[in-house]
């Protein structure tokens, strides 16, 4: 029998190579990880759309098939409630979609649903993925598993807080602006957003927000990661955007060691904002860990405005809102001053509304020019490393979409965040480490960014990093 202990020791992959060993079924498997579902969801709130019983259907359909097909064929797997599965609902962690039936799935959870996973349920997720942290009215907060008066980070804190209590291994999530990177940090878990152009670009064979979104997961390890990003590469042929060269596995690449990187060190706020000691003792802490891995480290001096470049994405996701509420609107035939939608999210639809086409294809414009800024910058560095937020992890309650003051909501906003919305702008590969606690023990993760098209490089070097300093899988 599958103990706790030893659901809890694996991850993704492990739990692959025990199903072909005959070390469990499939069935077990599950169950183990619906009965940790069970455990830590009440507390936590990370699945917002159980699907337990659909789950162990799945389950012992591949049990009893002669050859199951899939690499990961009967591993438990939960989607970030942003994605589509075809006869569930979507709420898009909204309550205009509350009654919402996806009448087919996403593109990448046909990549999942390929590979054989088990989809145990739908993560939480603040409204259309929209902030920093997940705590939307529709559904509730999600708790931060290390200590539940904080955050997860958002937006894919369900998934995050989920695969940080140990309920999976590797859940989905998505990064628009932070949302695999900052969860990652809250919750002491490892997070990669790719380049774009490698994998899916969103629920629909679309650009979307303009390119600034990308698909991926929140792991425990690196090589669940490498290992994942194979599952939803797509071919050449099979998105809009440019797309980067790759190895034939990023998996089976991890073996190739790390080559002497030279990594430009941002220790301080790109915007002028205060930045938490914290933060900043996680960062040069880490340089000087690459440094006595043999790798160069030095000063970096940031080419980008981030001031301007912010404006203009802010100006992107402004219309991708209104165009996602648009539906919503057409689906249930009601107004705009109708529709069940927090403050903010209310506000940036109406903007969105608003903004000329001239300005979105100038906004556009802009960040092709960013993108030659990094891909210049990037001569003179392998990699940058940068905190991923600019404060520890936020108590619940502190950042509030839905709050009257909404000036007061921009402005911790940005006195929170800072560093990792550009680099949806400029399409980098970028990856939150767990490699600081605080004295109270909230994991705070460190960012390192590549040149567009080389997140084998950062896995390597995370591969590299997690080999000589491993941080704890499970939160307590």
């Amino acid at each position: 029998m599958l103990s706790e202990n030893d659901y809890l020791a694996m991850d993704a992959l492990a739990m692959a190579q025990g199903l072909e060993r005959g070390d469990f079924s499939r069935v077990e498997l599950n169950e183990r990880a619906i009965a940790r579902a069970e455990q830590c969801n009440p507390a936590l709130n990370a699945i917002n759309l159980p699907l337990y019983e659909q789950g162990l259907e799945r389950a012992g359909t591949l049990d009893e098939a002669p050859e199951p097909s899939g690499a990961l064929a009967g591993v438990p797997f939960l989607l970030k409630d942003l994605s589509d599965l075809k006869g569930f609902h979507t709420s898009y962690g909204s309550e205009l979609f509350r009654n919402y039936v996806a009448r087919s799935s996403s593109p990448g959870v046909q990549l999942y649903e390929a590979a054989g996973l088990t989809i145990l349920g739908k993560t939480n997720t603040p409204e259309f993925g929209l902030t920093l942290t997940t705590e939307p009215v529709a559904t509730g907060p999600t708790r931060n598993p290390w200590h539940t008066d904080y955050s997860t980070g958002g937006s894919s804190g369900g998934a995050a807080a989920a695969v940080a209590a140990g309920v999976v291994p590797v859940a989905q999530a998505s990064d628009g602006g932070g949302s695999i990177r900052i969860p990652a940090s809250c919750c002491g878990l490892f997070g990669l957003k790719p380049s774009r152009g490698l994998t899916q670009a969103g629920t629909v064979l679309s650009e979307n927000w303009s390119g600034m979104a990308v698909e991926h997961v929140v792991s425990r390890t690196v090589r669940d990661s490498a290992a994942f990003l194979d599952l939803i590469t797509l071919p050449v042929d099979q998105n809009l955007f440019a797309r980067p060269e790759s190895p034939a596995s990023f998996l089976a690449a991890l073996d190739t060691p790390c080559p002497r990187l030279r990594i430009g060190i941002q220790d301080t706020h790109p915007t002028g904002e205060a930045l938490d000691g914290e933060c900043v003792e996680a960062v040069q802490a880490a340089a000087a860990h690459c440094e006595s891995l043999g790798h160069v480290v030095e000063p970096f001096s940031h080419p980008l405005d981030y001031e301007a470049l912010n404006a203009v994405m802010g100006q992107l996701v402004c219309v991708h809102t209104w165009r996602s509420i648009v539906r919503g609107l057409r689906y249930y035939k009601i107004e705009l001053d109708e529709a069940p939608l927090e403050r903010s999210t209310r506000f940036m639809a109406g903007r969105g509304a608003e903004i000329p086409a001239v300005d979105y294809l100038a906004a556009r414009d802009l960040l092709r020019i960013a993108e030659k800024q990094m891909a210049k910058a990037h001569e003179q560095v392998d990699v940058i490393v940068s905190p991923v937020l600019a404060k520890t992890p936020a108590k619940l309650g502190w950042l509030d979409m839905n709050g009257e003051d909404q000036r007061e909501y921009v402005r911790r906003f940005r006195e929170y965040s800072g560093f990792t919305a550009v680099y949806n702008g400029t399409g980098q590969p970028s990856m939150s480490m767990p490699l600081h606690r605080t004295a109270e023990g909230l994991p705070v993760g460190v960012m390192f960014t590549a040149a567009w098209g080389a997140d084998l490089l950062l896995l390597q070097l995370a591969k590299q990093l997690e080999t000589a300093a491993p941080w704890p899988q499970i939160a307590p």
